[in-house]
């Protein structure tokens, strides 16, 4: 049974890891950083942070959460951090404890300060209005924090939200990418190519899988991706031995 205190027992017991998503830029064909994911391991199995994450969002321990994987970051990821240039670390945060000092806090404590030009914080698409609201937004942007949507459709909602926002970087939604097939682009491959022309978003399209959605995703303008296409989630010291190859 997994609740609030079988949680809490995993991060108290060391039963959480991390592993790295690579970040592909389409024009050098290299990996250039990756995004932190959380995994617990239970008895049965990994689980995924679609498992357990919705549980304690809103909670003490989506914070207890977020702070532990920048500490672990710093720990496994911290040197190449410190040694590589123009390379970024994107974590996951829950929005509500944006603006509060507690990230400050654990980023310093953990020396990541050192390094917060290449830490990007992501946050879903459907925490920004209700959470933390588009002043916090930026908040964090008017102190240097770099911030990322995560899980964006590319539907008017969210082209109403991003015009509104001050964030640098959004995430296609990985459910997106199923649209694409033998058939050609979808119709959003317009409207994404036509935000990249006229703002200076940055765009990174997550889950691509296969070579047709990568080429729809170059032809609306994407530089940057990650997926199984490239490399699944790899732990610390994979994920430098893939970074050493690319490089």
């Amino acid at each position: 049974m997994i609740n609030l205190d079988t949680i809490r027992h995993g991060l108290e017991h060391s039963e959480f890891f991390l592993e790295y998503q690579p970040i592909i830029d389409l024009d050098q064909g290299r990996c250039v950083g990756a995004e932190a994911l959380v995994r617990w391991q239970r008895p049965t199995g990994v689980l995924l942070p679609d498992d357990f994450i919705p549980l304690i969002e809103k909670t003490p321990l989506s914070g207890l959460v977020a702070y532990w994987v920048i500490d672990q970051v710093a720990k496994e990821l911290g040197g190449w951090l410190q040694a590589q240039q123009g390379v970024e670390m994107h974590i996951n945060v829950p929005p509500e404890i944006l603006g509060r000092g507690g990230l400050e806090y654990a980023a310093q404590k953990s020396g990541l300060q050192d390094v917060k030009d290449k830490i990007v914080l992501e946050i879903t698409e459907r925490g920004v209005p209700d959470q933390i609201g588009l002043d916090a937004l930026d908040y964090a942007a008017r102190h240097g924090i770099r911030l990322a949507l995560d899980d964006v459709r590319i539907d008017p909602a969210s082209m109403l939200i991003l015009s509104r926002s001050n964030v640098s970087i959004i995430k296609i939604d990985k459910s997106a990418l199923q649209d694409i097939g033998d058939g050609g682009a979808p119709p959003w491959a317009e409207t994404l190519a036509v935000l990249l022309k006229t703002t200076d978003i940055k765009v990174i399209a997550e889950g691509v899988e296969t070579a047709e959605q990568l080429a729809v995703l170059k032809a609306a303008g994407v530089r940057r991706a990650q997926g199984f296409y490239f490399s699944p989630a790899l732990r610390a010291d994979l994920f430098l031995r893939y970074f050493e190859r690319q490089a």
